[in-house]
């Protein structure tokens, strides 16, 4: 097994930005006069996008409270959204332990290294760029990136053809049941890491090709088939 290329989800797999998407919703909420939501509702939805987590979100309030859609309006709600987390993506977010040096290994073991994320591709930016990790990557997918996104195999396989990688060299690694499809869609290898989300239920279900229990031993499988760099 040779690995030349991983792609890495962003949300809940390098970073934990539960916290700041949820505070970028109440403070959105607050601003429209909507009650604010427990955060683990809203983290059970990351991993489609911000977008689509807000509609999900807004089309529960109005089933719960049917009077809200006569004043409020959800592109208003979107927009308010959109204000805010530019303000909090990457404030609140923390990478999640070894994330830097599992980055760091792999970059110098000449592993090329990509992002791929169903977060806007503006957001998933300054992610990246306040948390330091903007530098270890060739290329950022976000969910606006592309016509289509994960676990659409188009995505990946994007990927695949702007690095000349086949995809028995590759690997995407993620925290959710849309990353191991996205990886098998593509035909790479389904890696997945216990941490994250994924709707609240155990990633194990989702039957990855394997499960490591932290990042830094991703490092470790890849540097055990690479072996040693020359001296």
């Amino acid at each position: 097994m040779t690995i030349r290329l991983v792609s890495f989800d962003l949300d809940g797999t390098l970073v934990d930005t539960a916290a700041e998407i949820a505070e970028a919703v109440h403070r959105a909420f607050d601003d429209v006069g909507i009650e604010r939501r427990p955060q683990a509702e809203i983290t059970n939805l990351i991993g489609r996008g911000t977008r689509e987590l807000m509609l999900k979100l807004l089309a529960r309030v109005m089933l719960e409270q049917p009077a809200l859609s006569e004043r409020v309006q959800p592109d208003a709600v979107l927009e308010r959204f959109e204000h805010h987390y530019a303000e909090t993506a990457g404030c609140f977010g923390k990478p999640y332990p070894g994330c830097v040096a599992t980055l760091e290994r792999l970059r110098d073991q000449g592993v090329r290294l990509v992002c791929v994320t169903n977060k806007e591709q503006r957001h998933a930016e300054r992610v990246l760029a306040v948390t330091r990790l903007d530098g270890y990557f060739s290329m950022l997918i976000g969910g606006d990136t592309l016509p289509v996104k994960k676990p659409h195999n188009g995505v990946l396989a994007h990927v695949l053809r702007h690095h000349g990688v086949s995809a028995d060299e590759a690997a995407h690694v993620g925290d959710s049941s849309i990353d191991v499809e996205s990886a098998r869609n593509a035909g790479v290898r389904a890696w997945a890491v216990p941490h994250g989300y994924n709707a609240g239920v155990p990633i194990e279900d989702s039957n990855p090709d394997r499960l490591f229990p932290n990042l830094p031993a991703i490092a470790d499988e890849v540097d055990a088939v690479l072996g040693p760099l020359p001296a």
